[in-house]
């Protein structure tokens, strides 16, 4: 079905793919909202009028007549612990835009009430985390890291009742290529027979990997390509200094893109322990965790898979196996790229990688300071014992390359979202006052960008930080 909005149309072609991994269910009635960001770039991008998006109530829900808007199954692994029943309980599947360019993507709201999903919430959300999954989309994007994107924060008009007291209440409107997950898989394999996975994992195939429909296996073709997609993506978290903080099955994706941010920053100086989540009392997602992590959801991913990849268990296995095994070789060679690029070297150098991690590990670094100094023939003045970054840099400038040098400025940003200032411009917005935010905006979406009277942007916080998952 599809129907029109006056621009592009919402189509449903996962709810039809897969109608037994849907609820139909619309998203509660609004009664003041307020579109107070909208990402009018991301809405020309998929052809949509930014002014329509303002007034039509879309953002919140209110779709044309003839739309069928659902709820996701999903289950999922959370902190290690198998949950059955999970899916979207406080979010609704608006459809998929087709942009100009060809390519789709979901409509999605977070934040729009209870659904039969729902585990014990109000199924609302407060402005402050609907603003920092906005943000946190919006940064990695122009960081270059696959996301997922908000669209649009609008406030409904309500309060919503969290530990802090009364806050605003706010609905997310986000964009993402699709909301497939291994937790989704984890559904379909733990509540149906192999059809409903084998449906499911066509429509991946179909939505994403349209090339492993031609493969002589085509299901561990889609393992594979999920796997490598996974694989660079964790690699980049890790290049830019990212920590998710909740990395269960249920968040992460097929296609390769970062999605649901809840408890997740930036890390100030490099420590692979650094956990910022309030929940994470084990260290499981730390920062350094992440690879070890994405390894093992997509193992969760491969026994799913396993009856489609070969009648045969032990054959299945013993191929996905080899599959899931990969992620390591990839996951390297992804990270020692990237750092090479940092470093302004053409190819890597494992152990002086090695070697500079130890490093800054032994001294806290600040990890995006470090990366933009090195270009600017600062970062000695970073370091305590200089007599040790000086024999790492002169190694390093042996195996220089004049065209990575030069390329080092457009790999290692000026600006992250800094933990402390994001806090600060969540406060100010849940208090009335939007400036803040709007600055923080400005500040990450040109992170390689030095300009002046951005200098506090750079400095990094004092103390421990902790962040909260926002539920």
């Amino acid at each position: 079905m599809s129907t029109a909005l006056g621009t592009p149309t919402l189509e449903d072609t996962y709810a039809q793919a897969v109608p037994d991994l849907v609820v139909p269910w619309a998203a509660a009635p609004v009664r003041d909202p307020q579109v107070v960001v909208l990402d009018e770039e991301l809405a020309a991008e998929l052809g949509l009028d930014p002014e329509t998006l303002r007034t039509s109530g879309l953002l919140v829900g209110r779709v044309p007549e003839g739309v069928r808007t659902v709820a996701q199954a999903y289950s999922g692994h959370q902190f290690g612990m198998f949950q059955p029943r999970l899916g979207d309980g406080r979010a609704v599947l608006l459809g998929e835009i087709v942009a100009p360019d060809g390519t789709r993507h979901d409509l999605h709201l977070k934040g729009s009430g209870r659904t039969p999903f729902a585990r014990g919430g109000d199924g609302k959300a407060a402005l402050g985390p609907m603003l920092r999954e906005y943000a946190m989309g919006a940064a990695m994007h122009a960081l270059g890291v696959p996301t997922s994107r908000g669209l649009a924060v609008s406030t409904t008009g309500e309060k919503v009742d969290r530990d802090g007291g009364a806050l605003p209440g706010a609905i997310l409107a986000r964009v993402a290529s699709s909301h497939l997950r291994v937790g989704t898989f984890q559904y379909a394999a733990a509540h149906e027979e192999p059809t409903p996975v084998r449906a499911l994992a066509d429509h991946a195939i179909a939505r994403h990997y349209p090339h492993a429909a031609d493969a002589d296996e085509p299901y561990l073709e889609l393992y594979r390509c999920v796997v490598d997609a996974q694989a660079s993506l964790v690699a980049q978290w890790l290049l830019v200094g990212f920590v998710h903080g909740v990395m269960n099955t249920d968040n992460t994706t097929i296609s390769g893109e970062t999605i649901d941010y809840g408890p997740c920053a930036f890390i100030d100086g490099y420590d692979p322990t650094t956990v910022f989540s309030s929940i994470d009392h084990a260290g499981r997602y730390a920062f350094g965790h992440q690879p070890m992590i994405a390894r093992w959801n997509l193992a969760r991913l491969g026994e799913c898979l396993l009856p489609l990849i070969d009648a045969d268990s032990d054959t299945a296995i013993e191929k996905a196996t080899t599959v899931v095994q990969s992620f390591t070789q990839s996951y390297d060679g992804y990270f020692a790229d990237g750092m090479a690029a940092k470093i302004g070297l053409a190819e890597p150098d494992y152990q002086l990688i090695a070697d500079l991690l130890a490093l800054l590990g032994t001294e806290k670094t600040d990890w995006t300071t470090f990366f933009r100094a090195l270009s600017q023939g600062t970062a000695r003045d970073l370091f305590l014992d200089r007599e040790a970054f000086d024999s790492w840099a002169a190694r390093r400038d042996a195996l220089t390359d004049p065209a990575a040098v030069a390329a080092m400025d457009r790999v290692n940003p000026v600006y992250i979202p800094r933990n402390h200032l994001v806090d600060e411009a969540l406060t100010a917005a849940e208090a009335g006052d939007l400036a803040p935010f709007h600055e923080l905006l400005d500040v990450v979406r040109r992170p390689f960008d030095e300009r002046p009277g951005l200098e506090r942007w750079t400095e990094p916080g004092t103390g421990p930080f902790v962040t909260y998952c926002g539920t």
